[in-house]
């Protein structure tokens, strides 16, 4: 099966992640004033994401294309409020919502992985998914260090903004293509 779509959009989404992640932990780091701060924040995330994999769990099956769809655009909209905020209950917030996304991002490419393999040939097609979605997030590290030079933290919010938009459009089309089949 033709999986190169799902490799295409979550190397897109990333280079999102990996664009901004390094500068997020300071832009945390700087609103929140302390590490324990931080530490709040990022718990609030992986717990509102522990808990939205469990609520999604019974529904993946039937709507693993719209939740990947839904993670990108969740996290779009992140990053274009992200340069706006400037309380920290607003970053708790959009925490729970980025813990969202992640949850929806996570379980949906796994099953899409499992759902586009057969037992026993899935090895090569997870090791290109890996390979691919590592490189992307390198390079995003690199490209974002040399844009931060030159540009806002704000404007590396607003190019990972475009990016996780465009990682939506790549599973919108995908799943556009498979409806008229």
């Amino acid at each position: 099966m033709n999986t190169s779509w799902l490799i295409r959009s979550q190397s897109i989404f990333t280079l999102a992640a990996g664009m901004i992640y390094p500068y997020y932990l300071l832009f945390l780091k700087n609103l929140g004033n302390s590490y324990s701060k931080y530490g709040l924040a990022f718990a609030v995330f992986t717990i509102s994401s522990a808990a939205v994999s469990q609520l999604l769990s019974h529904r993946l099956d039937r709507y693993a294309h719209a939740l990947l769809i839904a993670s990108s655009l969740g996290m779009m909209v992140a990053m274009l409020a992200f340069p706006w905020i400037s309380s920290y209950a607003w970053v708790i917030g959009l925490q729970l919502l980025m813990g969202a996304c992640s949850a929806m991002q996570k379980t949906s490419e796994k099953l899409l992985i499992a759902d586009h393999t057969a037992a026993g040939s899935r090895g090569k097609l997870i090791g290109s998914y890996h390979f691919w979605t590592s490189v992307a997030s390198g390079i995003a590290v690199i490209i974002g260090g040399y844009l931060i030079d030159w540009l806002t933290i704000n404007t590396l919010f607003y190019v990972s903004a475009l990016l996780y938009g465009w990682s939506a459009w790549v599973v919108w089309r995908r799943r556009e293509s498979l409806s008229k089949a």
